[in-house]
């Protein structure tokens, strides 16, 4: 087991000390109950200004591709977790406020701990919408993701290709994304490393993909690769769109 999956295990979805929170790894999504066959209820309550969206399908719905276990444990583990250590760190640092923000190093750690939640949140909640039962394939030609697509990239072979090695290669982990960058008015690939590392300020994800361990390892264990080009099959180009769309608008 890499040096990663060790500090995934013993994290589970608990606060790591120096200011890094960390959501469970593969050991402990098998360790956890297999999810029944309901669908995904409601959110909790939230405790700060950010709250855990609920699925937007049935926890099974992306089988085989993406099995229901790793979906629930991955939505109600994980994803909580980041948004139970966003709110966390928020009201820490509010905390810090009021008591004149002299505390130099907290403040450090805790805007560390905020960024690493936060950026976790704000990405799982356009993953989970970017996929759905029955997707997959390619953007219709004629939406605006489609003919982005055909004039930034050539083909979609060509942008699927980029996209899937950007996403295999992000160093131990992160994400693989599709940006729209409003500065040049084009798509752009990019990847993440842990949630917030690498980012392009401005550009607007409109298509990503979580390539943790702990989105893939119980069915797929090592093989990102085969995980990516499942992944393919339930990819929700209509959230996709109107993800571009609003991007391209606000500019």
């Amino acid at each position: 087991m890499s040096e990663l999956s060790r500090r995934e295990v013993l994290a589970g979805a608990s606060l790591l000390t120096g200011g890094i929170l960390a959501a469970g790894g593969p050991a402990a999504l098998a360790a956890s109950q297999a999810p029944s066959s309901a669908p995904a209820g409601a959110a909790p309550a939230a405790t700060g200004p950010y709250t855990l969206s609920p699925l937007p399908y049935d926890y099974a719905d992306l089988e085989p591709h993406i099995d229901a276990q790793t979906m629930k444990l991955h939505h109600d583990i994980h994803h909580a977790g980041y948004v139970k250590n966003a709110n966390a760190a928020f009201a820490e640092l509010d905390a810090v406020r009021r008591q004149g923000g002299a505390d130099v190093q907290r403040v450090r750690a805790i805007t560390d701990a905020l960024t690493f939640n936060l950026a976790g949140h704000a990405l799982h909640e356009i993953f989970w919408t970017n996929m759905k039962r029955d997707g997959g394939g390619e953007p219709a030609a004629g939406s605006e993701i489609g003919k982005l697509i055909q004039r930034d990239f050539g083909t979609f072979a060509a942008f699927s290709a980029q996209f899937s090695a950007a996403a295999a290669q992000v160093q131990a982990s992160g994400w693989g994304i599709a940006a729209y960058d409003p500065l040049a008015e084009r798509l752009l690939v990019l990847q993440a490393e842990k949630h917030q590392n690498l980012a392009v300020w401005g550009v607007t994800p409109v298509l990503v993909i979580d390539v943790w361990e702990h989105a893939y390892y119980l069915k797929y264990q090592n093989r990102r690769t085969d995980y990516i080009k499942a992944w393919w099959n339930v990819v929700n180009w209509d959230d996709a769109d109107k993800r571009l769309q609003a991007a391209m608008k606000a500019k």
